[in-house]
């Protein structure tokens, strides 16, 4: 009788707050913003919206599409390019220190890294250049008639948990540790779970 596959260890890593010391989403602005002061004129705009989704009032695919208004008319590959120089600039220095030895050694150990982050796919992933990870989840945008559409959900909760599973194809999987600054779904599903509360990494109790 064949052996069962063996699962995949894997710690799940949320960015924002978390591996992140900052918001992304926020931080990125300001720099679109030095590339195109123009943009600085959604500012407004995108507190409007932040307002609505803590009030419940709209979806947080729904706020991913209008937050990000900022990136309409700046084609995918610029902003690509736009985070590449980001990332280059809030790397290291800007990240969980503690929090990175800890990856270090748990890749070492033979463990996977995945990130599931609510941040743009798209903005994300360079940073991952500089420091590999085995897989990452973000919300999915497509670029089309000159703004960005999210395309299926916005990569938050429950939705992080189905994308970690699509990820792995059917291979078994355990999230052996998950660290994030807010309570959620991947902390529930893992062995060991840590809240990150301004750079404090401490033993989440659900």
């Amino acid at each position: 009788m064949a052996n069962r596959e063996e699962a995949v260890k894997v710690v799940v890593i949320d960015l924002n707050l978390t591996f992140y010391n900052k918001s992304s989403k926020d931080e990125f602005f300001k720099f679109i913003c030095t590339k195109k002061p123009q943009n600085a004129r959604y500012y407004f705009q995108m507190l409007y919206y932040k307002l609505l989704v803590n009030l419940h009032r709209i979806r947080q695919t729904e706020f991913k599409e209008n937050f990000f208004n900022y990136l309409d008319n700046i084609p995918p590959a610029q902003v690509e390019a736009y985070a590449k120089e980001f990332w280059e600039k809030e790397y290291p220095e800007e990240f969980n220190q503690e929090l990175k030895q800890r990856l270090d050694k748990l890749k070492a150990d033979g463990v996977e890294v995945f990130c599931a982050t609510g941040g743009l796919e798209l903005y994300v992933k360079p940073l991952f250049d500089l420091y590999p990870i085995d897989g990452l989840a973000g919300t999915i945008v497509k670029y089309e008639n000159d703004t960005y559409l999210v395309q299926g959900k916005a990569c938050k909760q429950e939705e992080k948990l189905r994308r970690i599973k699509e990820h792995y194809k059917g291979r078994p999987f355990k999230i052996v540790e998950a660290y994030s600054d807010s309570k959620e779904a991947i902390l529930d599903a893992a062995e060991k779970a840590f809240l990150v509360e301004d750079g404090e990494i401490s033993p989440y109790n659900s």
